[in-house]
């Protein structure tokens, strides 16, 4: 499966960094160009359980594709969001259902960084994810 456009854009900011240090100065940027949910998205139903800081997921199907805008109250995490759907935006279920986002993580040069519980958090977003694409 190739990567979508924004996924090898990822890859190759990421690529560019030395660092720690560089990575969660970059990984916050992708944060900042998240596009904000509006308050009525930002309702019970649209939050992922299972995040220790607050989430909240809505996804579109789109002509036999997905689309997934994202938010959450935590800086580094809107980055992390920021990162998984520049990977899952525009595919399919089936390519969907493939998503390894340990693997997408490693890539990036993040998976070693992160903590247990925000690992847990966007493995329940990815998991979420799949619940709402299962249906279509």
């Amino acid at each position: 499966m190739s990567l979508p456009v924004a996924a090898q854009q990822a890859l190759a900011a990421f690529g560019q960094c030395t660092g720690w240090e560089q990575r969660a100065r970059l990984l916050m940027q992708w944060g900042e160009r998240l596009p904000g949910l509006s308050e009525e998205e930002r309702c019970a139903a649209n939050r992922v359980p299972g995040c220790e800081s607050q989430v909240w997921l809505v996804a579109e199907h789109i002509k036999q594709c997905w689309q997934f805008r994202a938010s959450s109250d935590a800086r580094l995490l809107r980055g992390l969001l920021a990162l998984l759907l520049a990977r899952v935006n525009g595919l399919t279920c089936a390519e969907l259902a493939n998503i390894d986002l340990t693997e997408w993580l490693d890539q990036l040069g993040l998976a070693r960084q992160l903590s247990p519980s925000r690992s847990n958090g966007l493995n329940a977003v990815l998991l979420r994810m799949h619940e709402l694409t299962r249906d279509a």
